[in-house]
């Protein structure tokens, strides 16, 4: 489990789910200088960054390529490592083909696999949350292909041209993958990610359970001393969490 102390006046900030690029890169354009300005905004009291993956709505990186775009946004994470706060990415359903270029430009870790930490004493079990639980049927079918060796092995021989076009279009118009039918509240016993949060609860505590994915800003009890977060997303309601050593608060960015 990873440890993490804050000063006094220090915080941890959680986001997930930009979409950048989609449905294209100049629609996404003011959403990602509204998010880069958001970073700059927390960079003077930012202990660390989480982020909960989907960044980006298509990404895959070939040996000597990464898909164009999103300048801002590299230029500023680095920024913020390159000062010292520690940020970290969970891969998303969009852009879990991350394979080594977040590491070596960013110095920034990547993880493929929800992770537990302990910030203040406080517990967390946190990752983008695609994949868990009982439902989401459709897309586990699909991830089995994504990160099938074999299949990925045929993409990348694929020249980036013809392979960024395609799963950029792909991401956009397959609401498997995009996820734009289970965006709305389910109730929460038919919330999959609450029932997999409530099952972690039988064998371990976790204060807080923090995902991405649903692209709801959802904040709900699960016991008296544990709570589910899911953090939304930044292209209809642009919210955030944050941790002040005490408490993690479900904010919305207002104009």
């Amino acid at each position: 489990m990873n440890t993490l102390t804050l000063n006094q006046g220090k915080k941890v900030y959680f986001a997930s789910d930009n979409h950048l690029g989609a449905p294209t890169a100049t629609d996404s354009l003011p959403r990602e200088k509204k998010f880069v300005a958001w970073l700059d905004s927390i960079k003077a009291d930012a202990a660390a960054i989480y982020l909960m993956g989907d960044l980006f709505d298509f990404w895959f990186e070939y040996k000597k390529v990464v898909p164009k775009g999103f300048t801002r946004t590299l230029g500023k994470l680095a920024e913020l490592s390159d000062a010292g706060i520690q940020i970290s990415y969970f891969v998303g359903n969009h852009d879990l083909w991350m394979n080594g270029y977040f590491e070596e430009e960013l110095n920034i870790p990547v993880f493929h696999k929800p992770q537990q930490i302990s910030i203040n004493d406080t517990s967390f079990f946190i990752g983008h949350g695609d994949g868990l639980g009982p439902g989401d049927t459709g897309f586990k079918r699909m991830k089995k292909i994504f990160t099938n060796p074999i299949c990925k092995w045929m993409f990348r021989w694929l020249h980036p041209d013809l392979g960024v076009r395609l799963g950029q279009y792909m991401s956009v118009s397959n609401k498997m993958i995009s996820g734009d039918e289970d965006a709305k509240f389910l109730g929460e016993e038919k919330e999959w990610l609450v029932q997999y949060a409530k099952r972690k609860l039988e064998t371990q505590h976790h204060d807080y359970f923090v995902f991405g994915h649903r692209h709801l800003p959802l904040e709900i009890s699960l016991n008296e001393n544990s709570t589910y977060i899911n953090l939304g997303d930044w292209i209809n309601y642009f919210t955030y969490a944050v941790f002040d050593g005490k408490k993690l608060s479900l904010e919305k960015l207002e104009d």
